[in-house]
C-alpha cells in the first residue's frame, strides 16, 4: 500500500520517513492512530491532555523533529494526532514535525537538536519554551490542548 511515504535512512538521525509522493499545505500526510493510552512522558510520548500521554502506532513514531517543519499536529475523529502539511512537500523530502507542537515540556532531549534548520533553536524543546514566534508560526498546526494550557495560564498571570 502507498500511503505517500517510506521510512529512510535520515543524517545525523539514525532512521526517517520521507515522501515519495507530493503534498500541499493542508494535506494528511499521516493519520495517527493510538497504540497504548495513558503511558508516561517519553521521547516517543504524546501529549494527549493535561496530565495524558499516548503512544501512536505505526511509522508516525519515526517522523524526526526539525525546528523547521514541513507538518504540523490536528487531532482525528479517535483523539489521535494527523500530521498535516504545513507547505509543499515534494518528494524525497523528509516528513519533519516540530516536537513542541505535542508536548507541553520535554525534558527528556538533553543533547543539542540536529534538525539541521537555519532557524534552529540549539535543542528540543517543549511548547512551553517555544518562543512566540514559533508559537504563530504554527497557529492551526499544533495539539489544541498546548494552547489551552498557555490561555489558562495566561488568565492566572493576570488575576
Amino acid at each position: 500500500m502507498n500511503n505517500g511515504y517510506e521510512q529512510l535512512d535520515s543524517p545525523d538521525k539514525g532512521e526517517g520517513i520521507f515522501a515519495i509522493k507530493q503534498f500541499h499545505r493542508g494535506d494528511i500526510v499521516m493519520i495517527g492512530v493510538i497504540e497504548k493510552d495513558n503511558i508516561e512522558n517519553h521521547s516517543h510520548a504524546s501529549q494527549m491532555g493535561k496530565f495524558r500521554y499516548a503512544l501512536h502506532g505505526g511509522k508516525i513514531t519515526k517522523v524526526n523533529h526539525s525546528c523547521n517543519p514541513n507538518c504540523g499536529i490536528n487531532l482525528n475523529i479517535t483523539g489521535a494526532h494527523d500530521f498535516v502539511a504545513m507547505q509543499t512537500i515534494e518528494i524525497g523530502d523528509e516528513i519533519t514535525f516540530d516536537y513542541a507542537m505535542r508536548n507541553y515540556t520535554t525534558e527528556y532531549f538533553p543533547y543539542e537538536c540536529r534538525c539541521g534548520a537555519g532557524n534552529c533553536r540549539g535543542s528540543i524543546t517543549g511548547w512551553k519554551s517555544l518562543p512566540d514566534s514559533f508559537k504563530s508560526k504554527y497557529k492551526g498546526f499544533v495539539a489544541p490542548y498546548l494552547i489551552e494550557i498557555d490561555l489558562r495560564l495566561n488568565e492566572l498571570a493576570h488575576h
